[in-house]
């Protein structure tokens, strides 16, 4: 088959190549993965186009709505691209809110309900994913999200992909000891993806690499979290990112019941900046803000306070009572939060 799709601008990219929008004669607008042949041999070409080939029979059946679909792949008229055609989603991936900051607790478990639903649809056709991210979860237009990118990633090239692709911080401890990857391993850069979400880029980037410390073990017991993430949520993520997989979370069923029990109120927004992190909610006519500065490594205070959403008196809540070390500051603020 040859490609009749007409290729519009370019809306993102990936390690496999470049994503645009593009109109399709049968299914309309949609978003076209484009993997080129760049530098390979022509005879690696015509083997790796095969292989896509296969791949996307497999993709086409995957049908879910927190699945993106993957109508097609065809060549370009060149011979030297494939297209992948698939299902456009207008509201873009969940990278965008992970680099802006914290999401909801509430909105957390949302997109993470919607990616469950999506991973037992694949494993359950025998399917794993290996590339689960905050970039690979998409929005619709109406928000439910739908995992994207599935099945490009093999056994075979996985940590050669992950050094590559920058997402290294995804791939759990089997498979930098060279084990085979499950669907144990999806569930691990699942529950990965909730951590990123949970905090946002500037506090996952205040700690060191994960691949430069998954693979000596007890990463999972090691993270650094947010006062306010709730200790029900951490202690479901960190089964999620167990070591060994005999002990993990390692099904859709297992997780979705631990997810039914996870609290989302009070519903606290969270911004993040190298000097303070502020929490806000409202509630009963007033708005309800707690500050942290973090003026250095070892000084840190925080204050909390009520603010009327109209006319009225500001309360003073609680606080540090002045400059306090970092261990003391996280040790206050956990039990505001879990009063």
């Amino acid at each position: 088959m040859r490609s009749g799709l007409v290729i519009g601008a370019k809306i993102g990219n990936g390690h496999f190549g470049d994503v645009h929008l593009a109109t399709d004669q049968v299914h309309g607008q949609v978003a076209v993965k484009i993997i080129a042949q760049g530098g390979t041999s022509q005879a690696d070409w015509d083997l790796e186009k095969q292989d896509f080939l296969k791949e996307a029979q497999n993709l086409a059946k995957a049908t879910h709505r927190n699945i993106v679909q993957v109508h097609h792949l065809v060549e370009n008229d060149t011979g030297d691209a494939v297209h992948i055609c698939m299902e456009y989603c207008s509201g873009g991936s969940l990278q965008t809110q992970f680099e802006a900051g914290p999401m909801t607790l509430k909105g957390v478990r949302d997109v993470g309900n919607g990616v469950l639903l999506g991973l037992d649809c694949l494993h359950s056709r025998g399917m794993l994913h290996r590339d689960l991210k905050p970039g690979n979860i998409l929005l619709d237009g109406t928000g439910r999200a739908k995992i994207a990118d599935f099945g490009l990633v093999t056994d075979r090239l996985l940590l050669g992909y992950g050094s590559a692709a920058g997402y290294s911080d995804h791939l759990a401890y089997e498979v930098w000891h060279h084990q085979p990857t499950s669907t144990k391993t999806d569930m691990w850069a699942f529950g990965m993806t909730l951590y990123r979400l949970l905090h946002g880029k500037q506090w996952y980037d205040e700690s060191p690499a994960p691949r430069f410390t998954i693979a000596n073990g007890g990463f999972a017991d090691s993270l650094k979290w947010l006062p306010h993430i709730p200790k029900q949520w951490r202690r479901v993520l960190r089964a999620m990112m167990a070591d060994d997989p005999d002990r993990r979370t390692g099904t859709v069923g297992e997780a979705q019941k631990a997810f039914s029990r996870l609290p989302i109120d009070p519903a606290w927004s969270c911004t993040v900046t190298s000097t303070e992190v502020v929490w806000n909610r409202e509630a009963k006519g007033r708005r309800h803000i707690v500050r942290w500065q973090r003026h250095s490594p070892r000084k840190h205070e925080w204050s909390a306070w009520t603010e009327p959403l109209g006319a009225g008196i500001k309360r003073t809540v609680a606080g540090s009572n002045g400059v306090v070390g970092s261990g003391d500051a996280v040790k206050q603020l956990e039990a505001f939060f879990a009063a």
